[in-house]
């Protein structure tokens, strides 16, 4: 096979031979569903989700791949290649280790990484395959490079990887309503580097899965404890952008939060230890009689796609928004309040619990977050006019 990056091409291929045996434990059981490699101008989107190696290999034409399966030996040949960027320049180069008797590609130690994450979805009409503000997410991880001294994809180069990894796995894109396919661009280091420096080389990946709810609640109200001991990014940090380094440290808190029956970690500020700032994963806002607020970014705070498009639609819708310091008293004595991110969508939170203290936030369905989520899918469904040209086709 001969693939063309349009500046140069690769025409060898690292073949993985995976048995069946190894396809039920360590790192196989990651690499069960394998349905995608999408080349793009020298880069590689790369889509995998979890589940059975045989229903996946059945009809999957994918860009750039190769997969076959031997039903009566039960083994799947899984034909990959990676495509890294040097700091000067491109070219392509393999790694390969063993692992328990599993092909597997690998880097060599990261340096660096940043990762985004949008969705490809479908619509009630039938008429086609959308994204939602990639713009931004591309955008997004310009910033994050520069702040990393990462080299980064192109606005355009990015688009492309996405919308070639969403149309790759279309198949896997569920019914309008049922839920979407999660897209995630990932931005690392990979050149070999001991010291305290920018690498050599960096990979630009894109992998996909179909989802449904992030929360276990699903659709139910979030009960969220207030962590006071960890937190989430410091002033001068790198917490506002999207970098690796901002999700392992909160992975703590999150584990004894849940632990103790609670669906998410809301983090205060590391200065003064007072001041809201993020949930593990997704921003929050306030609702105060007219007027809308969330935690102003100073650098700390990730500026949210969905947290943005919020604030424009409740701006459209009348409401008074905020970019402000939001006291963890002046929270507890909301009407309302909600997290939004691309993967929870808008989630009403049901109670926040501070100090030992619990405190309940009615629900009803007319809950000013039902609104704005009405209004938020309603576009990317094409119920309501998208006037701001936020939802993009891709087929």
């Amino acid at each position: 096979m001969n693939v063309s990056g349009g500046e140069f091409a690769v025409s060898d291929l690292l073949k993985l031979d995976v048995g069946a045996s190894d396809l039920t434990g360590g790192i196989a059981a990651d690499l069960r569903r394998i349905f995608c490699v999408a080349f793009w101008r020298g880069l590689v989107a790369l889509g995998f989700a979890l589940g059975d190696v045989a229903a996946v290999a059945a009809g999957i034409q994918a860009v750039g791949v190769d997969f076959a399966i031997d039903r009566k030996k039960g083994a799947a040949e899984l034909v990959l290649v990676v495509i890294q960027t040097l700091t000067g320049g491109e070219r392509a180069q393999w790694r390969r280790v063993s692992s328990g008797g599993v092909g597997v590609l690998i880097s060599p130690p990261v340096s660096a990484g940043l990762f985004e994450g949008t969705k490809a979805y479908r619509r009630e009409d039938g008429g086609g395959i959308f994204l939602f503000r990639p713009h931004e997410n591309a955008i997004r991880m310009q910033i994050g490079a520069q702040r990393l001294c990462m080299p980064s994809p192109s606005i355009n180069q990015f688009l492309d990887a996405v919308k070639h990894t969403a149309l790759s796995n279309k198949r896997w894109i569920p019914p309008p309503g049922k839920g979407s396919l999660y897209i995630r661009p990932l931005l690392i280091g990979s050149g070999p580097v001991l010291g305290l420096a920018p690498a050599s080389e960096y990979t630009f990946l894109v992998y996909a899965s179909p989802v449904g709810n992030y929360f276990k609640e699903g659709t139910a109200p979030l009960s969220l404890y207030v962590e006071d001991e960890f937190h989430r990014a410091t002033r001068g940090g790198a917490g506002g952008v999207k970098s690796i380094t901002n999700y392992a440290p909160v992975l703590k808190a999150i584990s004894r939060a849940r632990d103790k029956g609670f669906s998410d970690v809301l983090y205060l500020d590391s200065v003064n230890k007072r001041n809201v700032e993020e949930v593990s994963s997704c921003n929050v806002f306030m609702l105060k009689g007219n007027v809308l607020s969330t935690p102003a970014t100073h650098g700390t705070i990730l500026e949210g796609v969905t947290r943005k498009s919020i604030m424009e639609i409740a701006r459209d819708l009348g409401y008074q928004v905020e970019e402000c310091s939001i006291p963890i008293e002046e929270l507890i004595d909301a009407d309302e309040v909600f997290c939004t991110g691309t993967a929870v969508g808008v989630a009403p939170v049901g109670s926040i619990t501070y100090k030992g203290n619990r405190i309940e936030y009615k629900m009803s369905t007319q809950l000013v977050s039902w609104k704005l989520y009405s209004r938020l899918v309603g576009i990317q469904r094409g119920i309501v006019e998208d006037n701001k040209g936020w939802v993009v086709k891709i087929d």
